[in-house]
């Protein structure tokens, strides 16, 4: 029993490969993805997460299914993440690739409809997300900016008394 826990059948180095390759790739797909954080996630793309981890899986462990096979994928999906961390805070051509740019979609009142289509957000996902912050009318916003994390950053619009 003790045996099956601990003996590995793929190569360590095998299994580092595996992890290695398959972090990336999903890293980029999820980029391709789109900004949406995890609580901005409709059904659709939170299912879509949910399997794309349980496809990857055989990917990674190549049929391992060791205790220690499992801590080593662990140990090498926090170490690539803790370099693409460091890489991301010390390149701005890292950050770019990984976590991307912000967006202006909303100038002086006006939604820009290019900006809104190449993140795929219609005008009512907008008016949805400016009405969690508040504000109810494109005219109260100055600029609205869709940052590299999903998330929505609004200055409004000075009203003169």
């Amino acid at each position: 029993m003790w045996n099956d826990l601990t003996h590995l059948s793929v190569a360590p180095f095998n299994l580092v490969i595996r992890a290695s390759v398959v972090y990336v790739a999903v890293l980029v797909l999820l980029r391709i993805g789109g900004k949406r954080q995890l609580g901005q996630m409709g059904a659709t793309e939170f299912v879509a997460l949910l399997l794309i981890s349980n496809a990857v899986q055989n990917s990674m462990n190549g049929g391992d299914n060791s205790l220690v096979g499992g801590l080593l994928l662990a140990v090498v999906l926090l170490a690539l993440s803790w370099l693409i961390s460091l890489a991301t805070y010390k390149s701005r051509l890292a950050s770019r690739i990984f976590e991307g740019t912000p967006t202006l979609l909303v100038h002086n009142g006006a939604a820009i409809e290019k900006h809104l289509s190449r993140e795929r957000l219609t005008r009512g996902d907008l008016h949805s997300l400016l009405r969690k912050q508040g504000i109810h009318s494109l005219s109260e916003v100055r600029n609205a900016v869709l940052e590299a994390d999903g998330t929505l950053s609004i200055t409004k619009i000075e009203m003169k008394p």
